[in-house]
């Protein structure tokens, strides 16, 4: 249908008119049958529902418009969406975006013959399929924007989020950009740090969430210059998280940090994953992943006081307490090149109850002298514990 002159009379300047008188009556019987056929329309706000209905109007209105000029280019999607405000994205789903703009297509198709003038019909029939196919076009666009904009907005939550947790500065305000991605506040949350990737960060994230879903765990995730940041909630068990997560991250050491209850205390596993990933080179075979806590003897070697402390306090101290024979036992048994009976020797007891004794101390600290990484973090608690000792004496 070539577009007229400017002081040509319209082609069809009858349908036209018709259309334009009918464009309220068609727009109410649309709004009619939405309601009549849609569950989810009836039960919105009474504010959302004007506001779909203005979308009506505005579609009939765009295509009277196109129907008058169909070769001049115009923005559908603003003639159309650009009258309802950018939340009504939020609260309509594309499916119901749809199931709109069908119905209310189906309503102008079905009044074709009552609105076109004799002999018109077949024009604005095709003139309305070729509109649906461009308001198809047209939602579909709304919808990738409003996706994308909303998918940048909250990568920039998710960045802040994961940079505050990381630097120590998690706060209030920390929280509730979580909630508004979605962290349901899980009880359990541990930080998991590696070497990020080569190419797109937002793959590697989305790689990161799809493991995740898979593992039934929520996760915060970006990538902060060449380190991939992870902090996972929902499981008490980090190795097994790192493990499951651990697809995405590039080659190199990846290390856990230790459960915490909530979002505020993750500073403190992230510490403890920075300190343990800096300390991995120490320890080339390290597992991968590897536990922050089992990187404590390097990450104490390598000036990080919260592990200098936590090998005094949950190894040295304890031992202690439960009596100078077992102190003895294990720093003798350790002189002596982990053996028996070397160290029923020194200590002039038989070999039994230096072994004995060495079961009291795997049960009182955790660690297994006859292990030899734990016998070496043994070793290194017995040191710094000394020296604690000798600067409390000071």
């Amino acid at each position: 249908m070539p577009e007229p002159a400017a002081n040509t009379p319209h082609p069809h300047s009858a349908t036209l008119r018709r259309l334009e008188k009918s464009s309220g009556t068609l727009a109410a019987a649309a709004i009619a049958r939405m309601d009549a056929q849609l569950p989810w329309y009836r039960a919105m706000p009474p504010e959302n529902r004007s506001w779909i209905g203005l979308v009506a109007q505005a579609g009939i209105a765009a295509f009277t418009e196109w129907f008058r000029h169909p070769e001049t280019p115009q923005a559908i999607s603003t003639d159309v969406f650009g009258t309802a405000p950018r939340e009504l994205t939020r609260a309509i789903t594309l499916r119901q975006t749809v199931e709109m703009v069908r119905t209310t297509i189906e309503v102008m198709e079905s009044a074709i013959d009552e609105v076109a003038a004799p002999g018109d019909e077949g024009v604005l029939r095709e003139a309305l399929l070729v509109y649906a196919r461009e308001i198809a076009f047209a939602t579909a666009q709304v919808y990738a924007q409003a996706a994308e904009a909303r998918g940048a907005w909250d990568a920039r939550l998710e960045s802040l989020v994961v940079n505050a947790v990381l630097s120590g500065e998690a706060d209030e305000g920390a929280l509730s950009r979580a909630a508004a991605l979605g962290w349901s506040a899980p009880a359990n949350v541990s930080v998991v740090l590696g070497t990020a990737p080569n190419g797109d960060s937002e793959l590697t994230v989305e790689a990161i969430r799809r493991a995740a879903r898979h593992a039934k765990v929520q996760v915060l995730t970006g990538v902060l210059g060449d380190r991939l940041v992870v902090i996972a909630g929902g499981s008490d068990q980090p190795l097994q998280t790192a493990k499951a997560l651990i697809g995405p991250f590039a080659a190199g050491p990846v290390v856990a940090g230790p459960v915490v209850p909530d979002l505020l205390s993750a500073t403190r596993s992230a510490q403890a994953a920075a300190a343990g990933l800096k300390a991995c080179a120490a320890w080339p075979d390290a597992p991968r992943p590897v536990l922050a806590d089992d990187l404590l003897p390097e990450r104490a070697m390598a000036g990080d006081t919260t592990a200098r402390d936590q090998l005094v306090e949950e190894i040295y101290r304890p031992l202690q307490e439960a009596g100078s024979a077992l102190l003895e036992t294990l720093s003798v048994y350790l002189e002596q090149a982990s053996s028996l009976e070397g160290a029923a020797r020194m200590l002039f007891v038989h070999p039994n109850t230096v072994r004995y004794r060495l079961r009291r101390v795997t049960d009182v600290t955790g660690w297994s002298p006859s292990d030899v990484r734990s016998a070496f973090t043994l070793r290194i608690a017995l040191i710094l514990g000394r020296l604690a000792d000798t600067e409390t004496a000071l």
